[in-house]
């Protein structure tokens, strides 16, 4: 199996569990001022099936990337996780109506110009 695998799928479970969990997050409302209404809120939040499986996307995240650490020296593949900024933007601009700007954008290409020089060279 190409190594190279183990680095997508951590790029995609992360930006799915972060996805994911702002997406139920906005259905289920902000979060109230009361402590005994926080914790109602958020026990209710941990046992919405979509977001627990945001949290289980963050864990095979982990698993992926401890197997890419065994390919890769983490100088060459942690810039790759700068990826998931521009993902989340890009997909957040798309299904979750967030704002797009041209500072956003500015700096995503910037984001992105980075990680191509930092792993090319």
């Amino acid at each position: 199996m190409n190594p190279y695998f183990y680095i997508f799928g951590t790029l995609f479970f992360t930006v799915y569990g972060q996805i994911v969990l702002k997406w139920r997050l906005n259905q289920l409302g902000s979060l109230p001022d009361g402590i005994k209404e926080k914790l109602f809120f958020l026990l209710k939040a941990l046992l919405d099936p979509f977001i627990f499986s945001g949290f289980c996307s963050a864990f095979l995240a982990s698993l992926c990337w401890m197997a890419a650490m065994t390919h890769f020296e983490i100088t060459k593949a942690y810039p790759f996780m700068s990826l998931a900024p521009a993902l989340v933007f890009i997909i957040g601009i798309l299904f979750l109506g967030e704002s797009f700007t041209i500072g956003k954008v500015v700096g995503l290409l910037l984001i992105l110009l980075g990680t191509i020089v930092t792993v090319k060279y």
